[in-house]
């Protein structure tokens, strides 16, 4: 067993479905709440999570939270993108390497995830946003790392279902073809395509904050029933009111433990 399959099979531990918590926004939105000292964040990680992302740049200061028996592995992103900048209204997805795979590995990661914007609407930056990714993609196939493969469209906010279904289907595709060993991405209105589509395991990501805990742990529920092996949730499993409770009851919701109904009255979550 090489040691990329022993990473991979530390994420999916026993074969179960991976729950991964997202703590890297700063990179892109800067201090946003619950995220603010983020020393304090990962002391609301609950060591049933499975894995976190954050920046290679964090996890210089935050190692104690990967360092005892049983601890989440730490995922480093390794591209930054301004797709992730709205707050900038940015419109070209333009994607440049913000850490090489072997800085990552020296500042502690398992596994690496590299974003990839396609249909931009200038060829140019596709071909760069791709090679961009093929190349930090490729190192890390070179260090027997991991690789997370993030599709992330353009104006994610304004696209129909219809719309985020095409483009999502497409380049999921497109990012396993390229190496990907797992893809995040976008829940869809026929999701199970695209975890059919494609030879890897896909994780779904929870994107906006969602209102209540059920319409979270739902969304959940949604992406595995679909085909997903997996989720990576940022906001909906930090900026709540018991994250340690929350990230409890969609352990057991992605594993299969429990319907979310059970998850909400086993908690006491609303």
């Amino acid at each position: 067993m090489t040691g990329k399959d022993l990473r991979l099979n530390k994420l999916f531990t026993k074969g179960e479905n991976a729950v991964v918590v997202a703590i890297d926004h700063g990179m892109f939105d800067g201090p946003i709440p619950g995220m603010i000292d983020l020393k304090a964040t990962v002391k609301k990680i609950n060591p049933c999570v499975d894995a976190v992302l954050l920046s290679a740049g964090m996890l210089r200061h935050v190692q104690g939270a990967f360092n005892y028996k049983g601890a989440p592995i730490p995922i480093v992103r390794l591209n930054w993108s301004s797709v992730y900048c709205f707050h900038w209204k940015y419109n070209d997805a333009a994607t440049v390497v913000a850490t090489q795979v072997e800085d990552a590995i020296a500042a502690g990661a398992e596994i690496v995830l590299i974003s990839l914007t396609l249909q931009t609407g200038s060829e140019e930056q596709d071909a760069k946003n791709v090679e961009v990714y093929c190349k930090l993609a490729n190192e890390a196939a070179r260090w027997g790392i991991p690789v997370v493969g993030e599709f992330f469209p353009t104006h994610s906010d304004d696209l129909t279902p219809e719309e985020m279904h095409k483009k999502v289907y497409a380049s999921c595709r497109i990012l396993s073809e390229l190496g990907a060993d797992l893809i995040k991405t976008f829940y869809t209105n026929d999701f199970k395509k695209v975890t059919q589509s494609v030879p890897v395991p896909v994780l779904g990501l929870g994107a906006a904050k969602k209102p209540t805990h059920r319409e979270a742990l739902q969304l959940a529920a949604d992406e595995i029933r679909d085909g997903a092996r997996g989720v990576v949730f940022g906001r909906n499993a930090i900026q709540v009111s018991d994250p340690f409770q929350f990230q409890s009851a969609l352990c057991d919701v992605v594993k299969g433990r429990m319907t979310v109904d059970e998850a909400l009255k086993h908690y006491t979550i609303h």
